[in-house]
């Protein structure tokens, strides 16, 4: 019998919140992160706009000493994990530490550092570079700084699957306690990449949506003028557990995580494979993995990336996965309104899953106007929906073809 694995706590920091209460009121006034880039001068670049964080003051929360030894994704993960830590009630000392893990993940980590520092040491030489490069700019280092200051000892990770490692941190955490290696999970992701240079490489390779006189309308997943992606940033972060040990601590369970999937296309390294195979197996594995029908699940959180190639994919993939109870499935991608958070994405899309159990409502697909007929399931356009939801599945997929799925379902 494997364990059961529930959550006891949750935390974000979003484009359009700084907490999960804000960001789950935004979402259902089907609120837009997006607006002109503030973190560097985007004169020259070909997309002006980004879905930044607002109001999130890293000197405020860390204090000078200690902030300037983080790069933001570690400080937008070690706030969320606050968040996440509060809401459990969850108390670490010696009787427990060795049994409380962390699994925080990044597509990218540190690469404000990164950009900073080399620009510095162009311009006054290598040794004026900082003795912080190296710990700031790692992708472990959310995870590594959170152990230090909640003294936990148990398995501490950061993986970095692209855009699917939130999702794949939390599925690897829940794994990780139903084998017996750890009782309690921080788990999620965080990524702060809204800089010259990967603004630049996106353009690039022509990821972004160019809509710069219309922002507040570019992301526009399944939508048949879609252009490309809004890029975000932020961190989500749970608390997993094993169920007998979140009953034995009376702590207030919030969902259950019940199935993981996950899986490659090895198609190509940044496009998904037109039918979306790979995407279909992470899925089914997922299904299986909760030993669930497709008919089990209420509503799907879609990768949802509003470029042309992701929402073609995904929908044949869950086409292919649902047969026809895909037209009766409820489908939204709040990336409409965060952008896509990169790594992060799944983390905080897991958070909106656990949201949508816990009060029956289904955020919205905003700035859906024109349907794809290659797209043609129930995007739940424009207006949240009411709706009893006791499973909903998400997705992830990511650069080099990866593929995560996770289950949540309302605890019985």
């Amino acid at each position: 019998m494997r364990k059961r694995v529930v959550i006891t706590g949750m935390g974000c920091i979003t484009p359009v919140g700084n907490n999960v209460k804000d960001t789950w009121d935004a979402l259902l006034a089907g609120k837009s992160g997006a607006g002109l880039i503030t973190q560097f001068d985007a004169s020259n670049h070909k997309t002006k706009f980004a879905a930044e964080v607002k109001g999130f003051d890293g000197v405020a929360v860390f204090g000078v000493k200690e902030a300037r030894k983080l790069d933001r994704f570690t400080q937008l993960g070690l706030a969320a994990a606050h968040e996440a830590l509060e809401q459990s009630g969850l108390k670490i000392d010696e009787s427990n530490r060795d049994r409380v893990g962390i699994f925080i993940g990044s597509g990218i980590g540190g690469i404000n550092i990164i950009v900073e520092q080399y620009e510095l040491m162009k311009q006054r030489g290598p040794d004026r570079v900082s003795p912080f490069l190296i710990p700031m700019m790692i992708p472990d280092s959310a995870a590594g700084n959170l152990a230090i200051r909640i003294g936990a000892r148990g398995p501490n990770m950061s993986m970095a699957t692209a855009c699917a490692t939130g999702t794949n941190a939390l599925g690897e955490a829940a794994e990780t306690i139903r084998r017996g290696a750890a009782d309690v999970m921080i788990a999620g992701a965080s990524e702060a990449a809204i800089n010259s240079l990967a603004f630049a490489g996106m353009n690039s390779m022509t990821a972004l949506s160019t809509r710069n006189d219309d922002y507040l309308h570019a992301s526009r997943p399944f939508d048949k003028n879609r252009d490309g992606f809004m890029m975000g940033e932020g961190a989500g972060i749970m608390i997993l557990e094993s169920l007998e040990h979140a009953q034995a601590r009376g702590a207030n369970i919030i969902c259950e995580f019940t199935g993981y999937g996950t899986s490659d296309d090895a198609h190509h390294i940044s496009a998904p494979a037109d039918n979306g195979a790979g995407a279909a197996l992470s899925m089914q594995w997922a299904l299986e993995n909760a030993n669930f029908k497709p008919t089990d699940i209420q509503y799907i959180n879609a990768h949802g990336t509003s470029t042309q190639l992701n929402d073609k994919s995904e929908t044949a993939a869950i086409k292919t996965v649902f047969g026809e109870q895909a037209y009766n499935i409820p489908i939204s991608s709040t990336k409409s309104m965060t952008g896509h958070l990169l790594g992060a994405s799944g983390a905080v899309e897991a958070i909106v899953g656990a949201m949508t159990i816990l009060h029956g409502v289904v955020p919205a697909t905003i700035n859906y106007e024109t349907p794809d007929p290659e797209c043609d399931l129930d995007y739940v356009p424009n207006q949240p929906r009411n709706v009893k939801v006791d499973a909903i599945m998400s997705n992830s997929f990511g650069f080099g073809g990866h593929n995560a799925t996770l289950i949540l379902s309302r605890y019985q």
